[in-house]
């Protein structure tokens, strides 16, 4: 049986914009070669494979163009969509993974936004600040990182839109990648991002859901609330909604299908 998939623009309402990702839903999954060497031909920031779990809802996994990752937001927000647009998750139901984070789950509201429930991954740990601003050729007003990523804070929304960041040395830090984060400027936003992810193939990514488990936690202490909305300032751009409820993040967006398509190998 050919594998047939689906590619989503995720986080936009709008073709063309938010951060794409293709779809594979299967009767089991291929090798994790076979879903690596697929990921790298859709060139992607992230491909997912889905299936059935055989104890609870369904099995997620995540590629890059070069490996395999242990938490995709945007990816896991399509993989939703495919399957609430496909009616194998009905509208009223939740649609639950089992994942390599633990057990993620995503809801449908009736005006199509879909809310994932993911874990917080605040970022408490601190970490040297002169290799994170040479990176990205600016002083940084606050430095920290969690256990995928390091975060640097600037002073306004404008520093973010100008960086132009060393990419061999955001790769050097050893993490998965950077997050730039700044306050925003438009009234109905509260924070503004950019992701950079040149160790595993993304060297900025359209739109990171992942990233806003560490956003959320860190603007809710800086900001004194638990609901914001976030846009990330990529060439495509995206929009987050993010809710902190203790140790989980509630990262809302919307998602639309661009194309379906069959592999002829």
């Amino acid at each position: 049986m050919p594998l047939t998939f689906d590619q989503v623009d995720a986080f936009t309402q709008s073709p063309f914009s938010g951060n794409p990702a293709a779809v594979f839903v299967v009767d089991d999954f291929p090798t994790a070669q076979r879903m690596q060497n697929l990921a790298s031909e859709m060139n992607l920031s992230e491909t997912a494979f889905v299936c059935r779990h055989a104890q609870r809802g369904w099995a997620l996994r995540w590629f890059t163009p070069t490996d395999e990752v242990d938490l995709c937001g945007h990816a896991t927000l399509a993989t939703a969509h495919v399957l609430f647009e496909k009616g194998l998750v009905t509208s009223d139901a939740t649609a639950i993974f089992q994942t390599l984070s633990g057990e993620l789950r995503v809801t449908r509201r009736a005006d199509g936004l879909l809310e994932m429930d993911f874990p917080s991954e605040p970022a408490t740990r601190a970490v040297a600040s002169e290799p994170i601003d040479a990176a990205i050729g600016l002083a940084g007003r606050r430095h920290a990182a969690n256990r995928m990523d390091v975060l640097v804070e600037l002073e306004s929304e404008q520093e973010l839109r100008r960086l132009e960041p060393d990419m061999g040395a955001i790769a050097a830090l050893e993490f998965r990648g950077l997050i730039a984060t700044a306050p925003a400027e438009d009234p109905d936003m509260d924070v503004v991002s950019r992701f950079f992810g040149p160790r595993v193939g993304v060297p900025e990514d359209p739109v990171t859901g992942s990233a806003h488990c560490c956003l959320a936690p860190w603007w809710a202490e800086r900001l004194g609330k638990t609901r914001m909305r976030a846009r990330q300032i990529s060439a495509r751009s995206g929009e987050v909604e993010m809710t902190l409820q203790g140790d989980r993040v509630r990262l809302g967006g919307h998602a639309v299908t661009v194309f379906s398509a069959v592999l002829a190998i």
